[in-house]
């Protein structure tokens, strides 16, 4: 039988629209944030409460990232949070919200957080810091909006690149089956990454669109956001993944899946 993971039943059928927060407005970000929109207007539609989103990035928008991002030379050296969220909630009519600042922040407490937490950075600290937290409430017996249930974490090179999603909690309540293995826990990407052996090089800026091609290519993040964006949207629709994320080759068009 294969493994299946069910969602979290408090998140198919909430009180409230389901919190996210997506840190990281730039290649990925930019993505995964308009797949977002178009997905909480999709589970509307199904008669669920939808997505608020709330956007972290420091940064502001370059004329680097006109094209390979999704910025226009409207919002040059505007906040790319403060940017995107505010284009989203003119167009879909939310009330999302944008923070011009890193996560975590420096008010970090244990009720600024969410219920899925997408990352959508090269930062290696960043990551580290937030598991340092995550793994503070994994053992909560209680669910609301500030309570953190599940990570996805993009990452890429230049052409190639993965997404997994895993439970913040240890053990996910899952109903028994008959035709599958239910996986109440699916490991985080800090749980999968030895990030100790890994040593972080700082890029830096680059000057130009062309150069930042030569680290991103075109298509890479955009690729990597419909596909997480994908399973999420699946774990909502149809409150079940066979796939906890994927791994891409753009050089070789393969895509290869990461079962539960």
């Amino acid at each position: 039988m294969k493994k299946i993971h069910f969602t979290d039943r408090y998140l198919l059928n909430p009180r409230h629209p389901v919190t996210v927060f997506v840190i990281g407005a730039g290649g990925t970000g930019s993505q995964v944030i308009t797949n977002l929109a178009r997905m909480s207007m999709a589970l509307q539609a199904l008669g669920h409460p939808g997505l608020h989103v709330t956007v972290f990035d420091p940064d502001t928008v370059s004329q680097t990232n006109i094209g390979r991002q999704l910025f226009s030379e409207t919002e040059l050296g505007l906040n790319k949070a403060v940017s995107l969220v505010t284009r989203i909630n003119r167009f879909f009519g939310y009330a999302w919200t944008a923070e011009p600042q890193c996560f975590p922040t420096r008010n970090f407490s244990d009720n600024s957080t969410a219920n899925i937490i997408i990352t959508c950075t090269d930062n290696i600290r960043s990551r580290l810091t937030l598991w340092k937290f995550l793994k503070k409430v994994r053992k909560e017996n209680f669910s609301d909006h500030s309570v953190p249930i599940y990570w996805m974490d993009f990452g890429n090179s230049q052409t190639k690149g993965q997404v997994i999603i895993g439970t913040v909690r240890e053990k996910v309540l899952q109903p028994s089956s008959q035709e599958y293995i239910p996986m109440p826990k699916m490991n985080v990407i800090t749980e999968e990454v030895d990030y100790a052996k890994i040593k972080e090089k700082e890029s830096g800026p680059s000057c130009s669109l062309a150069e930042a091609l030569e680290k991103q290519d075109l298509f890479i993040n955009s690729t990597l956001a419909h596909i997480g964006c994908d399973i999420l949207w699946r774990m909502f629709k149809e409150g079940k993944t066979l796939y906890r994320g994927a791994y891409v080759n753009l050089d070789t068009l393969k895509m290869t899946a990461i079962p539960v």
